[in-house]
């Protein structure tokens, strides 16, 4: 098995995505059940689904779980802006053919990302832009 570049972003689902919004905005660690009460009207599933999507996410490295107190609380493991790269590289890159400049701007005007966040988002970008024009060389 290869290792892993550090420029290398997960592919995330929707429902990856939303659990990782949920905990993104948590300062701290939180159980699966505070996971589950946020995101059930969305999914409609069973709080057994949320767990187990939550376990596999700690196995692809997404997530980490601490116990506390005989409760697991979860982190995300990824910044958010990680987060977003892969999907916003390919819905500029791929869709709309357009700049990632101009997609970094919109997070600029926007309150979804902080300075720093809209930097790494930024760098990040930068980067996949760069590994993809090599791959197609």
């Amino acid at each position: 098995m290869s290792a892993k570049k550090k420029t290398d972003l997960p592919d995330l689902s929707r429902t990856e995505l939303q659990i990782l919004n949920i905990l993104w905005k948590s300062k701290e660690g939180l159980s699966v059940r505070e996971v589950h009460e946020q995101i059930k009207e969305t999914f409609n599933w069973a709080y057994s689904t949320t767990k187990t999507t939550m376990d596999r996410m700690v196995k692809k490295g997404l997530l980490k779980r601490e116990d506390f107190h005989g409760v697991f609380l979860y982190q995300a493991q990824i910044s958010k802006p990680a987060g977003l790269a892969r999907l916003l590289s390919f819905f500029m890159n791929d869709l709309l053919e357009m700049d990632q400049s101009a997609l970094v701007s919109l997070f600029g005007r926007s309150k979804a990302l902080s300075d720093e966040e809209i930097d790494e988002l930024e760098s990040l970008l930068e980067q996949q832009s760069a590994d993809k024009k090599n791959v197609n060389k």
